[in-house]
């Protein structure tokens, strides 16, 4: 997949169907939007996705507004999907200022060569967010473009979007959000070294601090599975600032014993798939109690099945 970020100054010579969208948290929604211009490359045209490199509430004021996907994680997830191409368009306030006429005929039709746009029905863009996918419908045909505007997706009653997933999530209903996001909710980083407590007692985790940008669910112990180096390994998991250890200053980390493994991962970039939510972390009278406890959600998730 080709990565065009960070510049302005692009123009791509390949025909191409192109999906537009914030595609935080990459839900149902927005695969449908990809499945759509997937099919355009039985025609040679390039699968292309245009985003922003951050939210339009990053710089619009809410500059710490947590994400469902971080951007490598987004790049991860196009990839597997099957895009050939990925613009991440600098969002600045001269940027976001283009009037949307302008949007369509010098990015859409001269910069992606666009041949087919997909997008969902609340499509907003341009300056003040005044386009929308009238506009697209009326406009693109003058620059040779078909368009292909996307109802909303609803489960149970409920229409699928960013928001229904990070609430989901907020609440703790992996189960829930794994289904909205055809995969696992994930969290991923760097492995780091903690105070070996874990592995004192016999129970090492690989440990990782998560992006401070990250959505996280509830701290607590979930039913987990990792990826390191190209493997998948079944784990439990720990989300949150070990209450029951003495520390200056907690720090929230992700904390994972993966059953069948017992190599050290330091400095390995590791992917925590949070399946379901086990039980709130709690602070222990002692140790003594905490090994327990952690003997209990271990055993729990040797037995847990997906």
């Amino acid at each position: 997949m080709k990565v065009i970020s960070e510049t302005t100054d692009f123009c791509i010579q390949e025909e191409t169907a192109v999906a537009i969208g914030k595609f935080d948290g990459v839900h149902i929604g927005h695969r449908r939007l990809i499945e759509e211009i997937l099919k355009e490359q039985e025609k040679g045209r390039k699968a292309c996705i245009f985003t922003f490199d951050i939210s339009p509430s990053a710089l619009f004021g809410n500059p710490d507004e947590k994400l469902l996907t971080l951007r490598e994680e987004k790049r991860r997830i196009f990839e597997s999907l099957g895009i050939d191409i990925l613009i991440e368009y600098p969002l600045t306030r001269t940027t976001a200022a283009i009037p949307p006429e302008l949007f369509i005929e010098e990015i859409l039709a001269k910069k992606l060569n666009t041949k087919l746009v997909a997008a969902g029905e609340d499509l907003s863009f341009g300056a003040g967010g005044k386009g929308n996918a009238e506009l697209l419908r009326k406009m693109a045909p003058l620059y040779g473009m078909e368009v292909a505007i996307i109802e909303k997706i609803k489960l149970d009653d409920e229409e699928v979007s960013s928001t229904y997933v990070r609430e989901t999530v907020e609440k703790g209903d992996m189960i829930l959000a794994e289904t909205l996001l055809e995969e696992p909710y994930f969290v991923t980083g760097t492995v780091v070294h903690g105070r070996a407590l874990a592995r004192s007692l016999g129970m090492p985790t690989l440990n990782i601090i998560p992006d401070k940008k990250k959505l996280l669910p509830p701290c607590g112990v979930y039913y987990a599975g990792v990826r390191l180096r190209n493997r998948y390994y079944q784990a439990i998991c720990n989300v949150g600032y070990k209450p029951t250890v003495e520390q200056a200053e907690p720090v929230l980390m992700v904390e994972s014993h993966l059953y069948d493994f017992s190599d050290n991962a330091y400095g390995e970039e590791i992917e925590v798939f949070l399946y379901a939510f086990k039980r709130r972390e709690e602070k222990f009278e002692s140790v003594e109690a905490l090994k327990e406890q952690m003997e209990e959600d271990i055993a729990a998730g040797r037995l847990y099945e997906r």
